[in-house]
């Protein structure tokens, strides 16, 4: 409908949004101690945030990994959250370490330990909120558990798999869980960035930054009982090429070039906003 305003007719304005795709991946879980639990990935989440509007700030996060346990009475820290705009992802559980067992609850969660001293398995972690990952999974006799990947729940010491995502143009898989510990038993890290677990004489490795990946358990004997980091996670926006992005102070990101009708910025470090013209 024309408004007419002092004999002048006005056309309604029109308000242009446009929809963004995202990946937002959280900081993955550290790792346990002393026949630790593997640390879980860092929450995944992917789809397409509609209603967007132009020189608007939205908010950018990029959560880091959670710490290796270092001691056998607390587990491995979580890791923390990313977010864009209304979307949130949780930080990824730590894996139980020998007196603190259980892992920690997460976007995916941390695996459990062993016990040893008084013959008790921990308990692997949850995946809370449900849907961003899979569930850690308790220690048995000789080895701590896994840490839940965003594609796969663990199995035994082995970290869960990671989830793949095309969304830059190239397949890539994140959120890989971190390995439990072992005496002398395989416990590799889940694909998409899990570390692996500590067997004797070795030591846990980190998960991989970006790729928001559990660190691995430590196995506690001898000099190397500490539990690896997590990795840190990641954002990834795939809007129209129509739009050119403004990435604010606080962050690190960069945009390839336009392709197939669409750009994609991926952030990979810090907080502050991201707004489009």
């Amino acid at each position: 409908m024309l408004n007419n305003v002092a004999g002048i007719l006005h056309q309604p304005s029109t308000v242009v949004t446009f929809d963004v795709e995202y990946l937002v991946l959280a900081g993955g879980g550290g790792g346990g101690s002393y026949y630790g639990g593997g640390g879980g990935a860092g929450g995944y989440r992917t789809n397409t945030l509609s209603g967007l509007l132009g020189s608007t700030n939205y908010t950018v996060t990029i959560g880091a990994g959670g710490a290796g346990a270092t001691t056998t009475s607390a587990k491995g820290a979580n890791g923390s959250n990313s977010v864009f705009s209304t979307i949130t992802s949780t930080a990824g559980g730590g894996g139980g370490s020998r007196t603190d067992r259980d892992g920690a609850s997460g976007g995916s969660g941390g695996g459990g330990a062993r016990d040893d001293v008084n013959g008790v398995n921990g308990a692997g972690g949850a995946a809370s909120p449900s849907g961003e990952g899979n569930v850690g999974v308790s220690s048995d006799t000789v080895r701590g558990g896994g840490g839940g990947g965003a594609g796969a729940m663990a199995s035994a010491a082995f970290g869960g798999n990671g989830s793949a995502s095309s969304i830059t143009g190239t397949s890539v898989t994140r959120g890989g869980g971190g390995g439990g510990s072992a005496g002398n038993s395989s416990n590799t890290g889940g694909t998409g960035g899990g570390g692996n677990g500590s067997v004797a004489g070795t030591q846990a490795t980190n998960g991989t930054d970006n790729l928001g990946g559990g660190g691995g358990g430590g196995y506690g004997v001898g000099a190397t009982p500490n539990g690896g980091s997590g990795g840190s996670g990641i954002a990834i926006l795939k809007y129209p090429d129509t739009r050119t992005i403004t990435i604010g102070a606080g962050l690190t990101g960069t945009t390839a070039a336009p392709a197939g009708g669409f750009k994609v910025t991926t952030i990979t470090a810090g907080t502050g906003n991201v707004s489009w013209a």
